[in-house]
């Protein structure tokens, strides 16, 4: 059974140039299409390996979720809000490397449990979903994450993954989510993160 959620730290053994290779991607807010905060690369950022070590650590042969924004790295200023909030991710694992350097580092990522249903995460099995008055994932992901996700109240905060320079946190992404706020007010002392989202090759 694969675990809900590890954090690495120095995960990176040169954290410096994929920080400094993240900032000179481009960044055109007019080719934003999507829900998050902030603005995607318009480029991926490939770490060589990176399926590999990470695949390593779950112990399952991983690749590239396809239609996501798998090695894209976001930056987010203060202020800035996305469309949605609590959410889960189309994919088999999820990763979010912090490139923050740690002066700037605050936040992070937030887990979340829904206070009516008492969930933490998406449930697949057939009786839990029974308990809860729902007969499959996908009305579930409907009828809570998606109608609930812009509601603070119908949410209390389980933990926070803390922010910190070259820390990787790989996650479940079933689990009830949302990025912490964004801060800076310009690219270098910004948010700054790497997303990784991988499907199961093997």
């Amino acid at each position: 059974m694969l675990p809900s959620f590890i954090m690495i730290d120095d995960f990176l053994a040169n954290p410096e140039h994929a920080r400094a290779s993240a900032l000179r991607l481009g960044y055109d807010r007019g080719l934003k299409d999507g829900n998050y905060p902030g603005v995607l690369s318009n480029q991926p950022l490939v770490i060589p390996g990176l399926e590999e070590a990470v695949g390593e650590v779950l112990g399952h042969t991983l690749k590239p979720a396809p239609g996501t924004s798998h090695n894209h790295c976001r930056i987010t200023l203060r202020n800035e809000k996305g469309a949605s909030g609590v959410h889960v991710d189309p994919c088999f694992y999820s990763g979010i490397l912090y490139l923050s350097l740690a002066q700037d580092c605050r936040g992070g990522t937030d887990f979340f449990r829904h206070r009516r249903t008492g969930l933490d995460r998406v449930v697949t099995d057939q009786d839990a979903l029974a308990a809860i008055g729902y007969t499959n994932p996908n009305q579930l992901i409907e009828e809570v994450v998606n109608h609930d996700t812009l509601k603070p109240a119908k949410w209390e905060k389980s933990f926070t993954a803390p922010m910190r320079y070259n820390r990787l946190i790989l996650f479940s992404p079933w689990l009830f989510h949302n990025s912490g706020p964004g801060f800076g007010d310009g690219p270098e002392n910004a948010r700054l993160v790497h997303l990784m989202f991988f499907a199961n090759a093997g």
